[in-house]
């Protein structure tokens, strides 16, 4: 679907930033600009900032920035056209009707009636909990559980009968005809008639962050199996990317979240006072879900079952987090077996204190290592030291490899100096360099060290063969600078754009050196096209101007970067000035340089070497 860039404009325009993102996040006033704690990421100190002038906000934290569109998209979960609506809703702003393609329209219509009724469906199962049928479910709910009658109708919990068709039969009163039953997971049709998918269980409703019900899970009453059962994928319901009670746990102002493996175990937590519990779908976490966490928080506890399922399924975790950049303890919940047991029997301070207590992840992998060997047996205490080696070679920085292996040596009362010398070894086995790591995954063990001989020789030729295992010297290449120069090409590209978008007295002191084609690189040469024409129509207006990136997710946080810095930050004067005339000389000469490389013609390749050589007797002052 498709809106006219003015109508995306008078939208924006009618919604003021500072005003719309207040809703969310509290500001206050410091300067021009207003500043706040990121709801994008933990923090105790305020460094999301929201610019009344550019119709900006930008979190110099964790890097989150954007307009008022993208916050409600981040924020909300929306998708663009939700967030417009919802903002084009906000404003009195009518939205023209937009034509869809046939197939377009018929997927809208079939995911608006799919959300429709699950809506019913959780209806009917929170009205049959409150009936006499129902007070079997009521009674382990209030009783077994301990859940207050606020709980149950925050959750929505509810029952769904004995009778194996009373949900089927609902649904086809509401004049839902067979074929489109089929698509929603919550019966199944056959000649006979319909039967539903749930019955004679306690029923979960489970909702999207934006607290639409997607799906279901159902405990059985009694001796049943299984003893819980889940709605299968649907075009709603995602198991792998959607996790239980994150509709309420991402306002959560708690700095980290915890993991579980169960809804009874989110739901009592919550009742406690813990907001910010979650739990995967009836599956085994993944990288998926570990991506869901990231947008919320960079810190997690486990809170996993107790027992040796429990175990392995937080040592599966764990690698999974790391590699999302999500920093995992796990919380020692014994004598008990779940956070719902817990909770129950000791209460919420005691749940508080083991989450102050909670064992650092890697620490407990080692734990669990430990009990895999006898430590009076020497042949099993050396292979304990030697898997504990490698497992130290997962740390690719060399500072946080000494630090966490000082802990291991001195918790499990092995000599320092041993330990780092097995460990170097066995780095030079796998033929480690500083700054590798040894990572193990589900296809096998393997480090960075030959993933980049196996790239180098997959692309060139050269380097270490897989067939043979050995090292083609002779046709190694000699380490290159180009990265870093061209690195630093962006970087003055990107660092020009920014001056110019935030001072637009700026544009005088280029006047006849730079233009908009001078920069190269093909994101900043849109940009910057857009920048130069709004100044010179007088209009320069970033929120607008990130607008035309905002379905590109990659390309947005990169674009709103742009409007985020000043020349002045953390410079004198004289330092405003070289690093300024710098900059421009910089971003010239590389562009002169292409246009050479690319020159059609004698008189062409002469005029730029000419402007090349005006270069050295230009003068660029911000006086």
């Amino acid at each position: 679907m498709y809106y006219p860039d003015e109508v995306i404009e008078e939208v924006r325009m009618k919604n003021d930033i500072v005003d719309v993102i207040s809703g969310y996040v509290k500001l206050q006033k410091k300067g021009a600009n207003y500043f706040g704690l990121c709801p994008f990421h933990n923090e105790k100190s305020p460094s999301f900032s929201v610019s009344p002038g550019k119709q900006m906000y930008y979190c110099f934290g964790c890097g989150a920035g954007g307009n008022v569109l993208t916050f409600v998209m981040e924020y909300e979960n929306y998708t663009f056209q939700e967030a417009l609506q919802s903002l084009a809703d906000r404003a009195g702003v009518s939205l023209p009707k937009m034509e869809y393609s046939r197939e377009n329209r018929e997927q809208a219509e079939l995911r608006a009636r799919l959300l429709e009724v699950n809506r019913l469906a959780a209806n009917y199962f929170y009205y049959q909990l409150k009936q006499p049928q129902g007070k079997q479910g009521y009674d382990y709910f209030r009783e077994k559980r301990q859940l207050s009658d606020e709980t149950i109708i925050r959750f929505g919990l509810g029952y769904a009968n004995k009778t194996s068709d009373d949900l089927y039969r609902y649904l086809r009163e509401k004049g839902y005809e067979d074929s489109f039953l089929k698509e929603t997971g919550l019966v199944t049709v056959e000649e006979r008639g319909g039967r539903d998918k749930f019955w004679n269980r306690v029923m979960f409703p489970i909702m999207d962050v934006n607290n639409r019900v997607i799906g279901f899970g159902g405990r059985v009453m009694g001796d049943g199996e299984p003893k819980y059962l889940n709605s299968p994928e649907t075009r709603l319901f995602d198991k792998s990317r959607n996790l239980y009670g994150l509709n309420y746990a991402r306002t959560s102002r708690e700095k980290c979240m915890l993991i579980c493996e169960g809804y009874l175990d989110v739901i009592s937590l919550h009742q406690a006072g813990f907001s910010n519990a979650v739990a995967s779908l009836g599956t085994a976490f993944t990288s998926q879900h570990a991506g869901i966490l990231k947008r919320y928080t960079d810190q997690v506890i486990l809170t996993y079952d107790s027992d040796g399922a429990g175990v392995k399924a937080a040592l599966r975790a764990i690698p999974i987090l790391r590699d999302a950049g999500i920093s995992a303890k796990v919380l020692n919940m014994k004598p008990h077996k779940d956070p719902d047991e817990f909770i129950r029997n000791m209460g919420a301070q005691a749940f508080r204190e083991r989450m102050d207590q909670a064992r650092n992840s890697f620490l407990f992998e080692i734990d669990v290592l430990k009990r895999e060997y006898s430590m009076e047996d020497p042949e099993q205490k050396t292979k304990f030291y030697q898997e504990t080696a490698r497992k130290l070679l997962q740390f690719g920085e060399p500072l946080e490899r000494e630090n966490y292996l000082q802990a291991v040596a001195r918790e499990h009362m092995i000599q320092e100096n041993e330990l780092r010398q097995l460990v170097n070894r066995m780095g030079m086995q796998f033929g480690l360099k500083a700054g590798d790591s040894y990572r193990e995954d589900a296809r096998g063990r393997e480090n960075t060290a030959v993933r980049r001989d196996k790239e180098e020789y997959e692309k060139t030729g050269t380097g270490k063969s897989l067939e043979t295992g050995s090292y083609n010297e002779a046709s190694r290449p000699a380490p290159s600078r180009r990265p870093d120069r061209e690195n630093g090409i962006r970087r003055s590209q990107r660092l020009l754009l920014t001056w110019l978008i935030e001072d637009d007295s700026l544009f005088d002191k280029i006047k006849g050196i730079i233009t908009a084609d001078d920069f190269v690189e093909e994101l900043y040469h849109q940009v910057a096209v857009m920048v130069f024409e709004g100044h010179a129509q007088g209009n320069l207006n970033p929120a607008s101007i990130l607008s035309r990136f905002i379905n590109d997710d990659d390309q947005y946080k990169e674009v709103a970067a742009l409007f985020n810095a000043s020349l002045k930050e953390s410079l004198s004067n004289e330092e405003q000035k070289k690093a300024f005339a710098e900059t421009v000389l910089k971003v010239r000469k590389n562009s002169l340089d292409t246009a050479s490389r690319n020159a059609k013609d004698i008189a062409q390749l002469q005029e730029i070497i000419k402007q090349q050589a005006a270069l050295k007797q230009l003068h660029i002052s911000l006086d």
